[in-house]
Parts: structure tokens; C-alpha cells; sequence
């Protein structure tokens, strides 16, 4: 599985005749390939070449007299692959600006209905156009609605597009986004997880925290987040979990799927962490009536202290608690 989409870096002098003759010529007998100019000027102080590829990838190569960066989700040629890879922020801003703007046209053709939530696209970008993961993020994205049952596409996508707006995990960006995956194949139930995180990080947000994610522990594992209250005070350690709804699972009801997954983690990393984080139970993979029969029950999860709740694409969240809960989540929740 390759990785997100980065950068990477030559220190070596570039010119037309070398990259025709390392770069393009390598590319055109691999997999067929164009020369063209790019959609929007060049960085300020750079030369820049678009590679557009028979097979729909894509390359850009900006170049001065002293460096030069290559973002491409198609073979890497082979006079670049010892240099070393970058994220966005890692480079210098008019190049990451450049070539972000390049991809985002790209997906304004590609992916309309996707371009439209034009920071969830930014946030995801590294994602989207991965050399495996960008035919299957942006599926999951239109035919799973983000992972929520009974949703439109556009409902899901407004519902994360309002959260990323606030640029709560703005600094974390490329760890976060990679969360989704390269795959080539859609894992539903694996992605689903990976947005459950972003949902919990909504309702931190909404409730009033700062995000702090991947918190490395003293047993050398990383909880999701340290929720951090802007007024000051105690900065919790927050766990997710994600049950599958037991249509798609062993567990033959709604609550059996709560506490056998939720199981699952108290008993694994959250013991041997030793106590103290707050295991957050996303139920928003299940329907309306699988939800009621959790509620109706509420259903303990071997951990304390917890939060089980179900939230839906408009904003509404609802939740029960067991255990002292060291967050005010008043704001964010509607307890039942």
C-alpha cells in the first residue's frame, strides 16, 4: 500500500534537457506520458513542468538553481528515488501552494461533488490523489456517505466539512488525513473508524476543547487525543472505539455489538495504559432502531470513565455516560 501523497526533494541542478531526459522520457516509456504546462503559474522563483500520465496519474516538478520538488502519484523515475519525501507543510509555501492548487483543479474535473467541500478536499488532498487510494477514498466518500447509515453523500460530507473549517486539526493535518488510508480496495468498516475519530474531534471542539491527537503513552501506545479546555484545567486523554452494527457483524444485536467491541479495547490498550483516558463508543454506524435498542438498555463497556452516543450528520449528538466523565460535554451532547 503506498503512502499519502508527498513531496519529494532533489538537491541536484535540474534543467529542460535533464528532466526531459530522466524524467519525461522515463515516464512516457513506462506508462505513456505528455508534457504540459500547469494550470497556474509557477511558484515565485521556480521553474515548473506538469507530466500528465495514458493511465489518469499525474506528476509536477518545480525546480530552481539549487533544489527541485516532485509530487506525483504515478511511478517515481528512477533519478528521484533517493531523494527524501516531505508533507505539504514541510516545504517551501509557494511551492505546497502550487501544487495544491494544481490537484484541487484536477478534482474540480474529476470530482465535482467532492471539490465542492473545498476544505474537507484540502484537508484530504494527500489522500485523494495517493498513488492507491485515490479511486477508493473518493468512493468511499460518494457511495458510504463518510460511514453514516441513512445519509445523503452531502449530508456527511457538510457534517465533516463544518468541523475541518474550524481548523482545529489544521496543525495535524497529514497525521490525521492519513488515517483514512491508500488502499486500493475500500475497507468500509476500517475508513468508517478513521472518521469516527474526526466525529469525536467534532464533538470535542463543539463542547469546547482544543484537539491535541495521537498521544504517545509510557506503554508505547498513541490515544487518539488530549482534549485541552480553553479556559485551562484538566486536559483529558480520549480513546475511540467504533462497533460495527450487527448487520455487518457476528454480533446479533445492537447492544452484543456495543460491548463486544468496546470489550475489545478496555481490555486491551486501555488496561495496559492503566486507566484515566475516556473511551468515546461512536454508534453512528447504526439505525435509528439499533440505536433505540442500545439507549433502551445502555450498556456498560467494561471501561470507565465512557461515552456511548450516536451522532447524525445534522450536528445532533446523543450520548449516556458511565462513570465520572471529566469533560463538560453539555454543550455538544443531548444525554438520554
Amino acid at each position: 500500500m503506498a503512502s499519502p501523497l508527498r513531496f519529494r526533494r532533489s538537491p541536484e541542478r535540474w534543467n529542460d534537457d535533464r528532466i526531459t531526459s530522466q524524467l519525461y522520457a522515463h515516464l512516457d516509456s513506462k506508462v505513456g506520458a505528455r508534457s504540459t504546462t500547469p494550470h497556474y503559474v509557477e511558484p515565485n522563483g521556480f521553474d515548473a513542468v506538469r507530466f500528465e500520465m495514458d493511465n489518469g496519474d499525474v506528476a509536477l516538478f518545480a525546480w530552481d538553481d539549487d533544489r527541485a520538488f516532485w509530487l506525483g502519484n504515478t511511478e517515481t523515475p528512477p533519478a528521484l528515488w533517493r531523494t527524501t519525501k516531505y508533507t505539504f507543510d514541510e516545504v517551501p509555501y509557494p511551492v505546497a501552494r502550487w501544487g495544491q492548487r494544481e490537484l484541487l483543479a484536477d478534482l474540480a474535473v474529476e470530482s465535482p461533488w467532492l471539490a465542492e467541500y473545498d476544505y474537507l478536499s484540502w484537508f484530504f488532498l494527500p489522500v485523494l490523489f495517493s498513488k492507491d487510494g485515490r479511486k477508493t477514498s473518493r468512493t468511499f466518500f460518494r457511495d458510504h456517505a463518510a460511514g453514516f447509515p441513512d445519509a445523503t453523500r452531502d449530508e456527511a460530507l457538510s457534517f465533516y466539512e463544518r468541523f475541518l473549517r474550524t481548523g482545529a486539526l489544521d496543525d495535524h493535518r497529514y497525521t490525521m488525513a492519513s488515517k483514512l488510508g491508500t488502499s486500493e480496495y475500500v475497507d468500509e468498516t476500517r475508513m468508517s473508524a478513521a472518521m469516527s475519530e474526526f466525529t469525536v474531534g467534532k464533538l470535542l471542539v463543539d463542547a469546547g476543547y482544543d484537539l491535541e491527537p495521537e498521544i504517545e503513552v509510557t506503554t508505547g501506545h498513541s490515544l487518539d487525543f488530549r482534549a485541552v479546555p480553553r479556559d485551562g484545567g484538566q486536559s483529558p486523554l480520549v480513546e475511540v472505539t467504533r462497533p460495527n452494527p450487527p448487520t455487518r457483524r457476528a454480533a446479533d444485536t445492537p447492544v452484543a455489538a456495543v460491548r463486544e467491541t468496546a470489550a475489545t479495547k478496555s481490555t486491551g490498550q486501555l488496561r495496559e495504559h492503566g486507566g484515566g483516558a475516556v473511551l468515546f463508543v461512536d454508534c453512528s454506524g447504526f439505525r435509528d432502531d439499533e440505536w433505540s435498542a442500545v439507549v433502551g438498555e445502555r450498556p456498560g463497556v467494561r471501561h470507565r470513565p465512557a461515552v456511548v452516543f450516536r451522532a447524525r450528520p445534522s450536528g445532533r449528538v446523543e450520548a449516556y455516560r458511565k462513570g465520572s466523565v471529566p469533560l463538560s460535554l453539555n454543550r455538544a451532547v443531548e444525554w438520554v
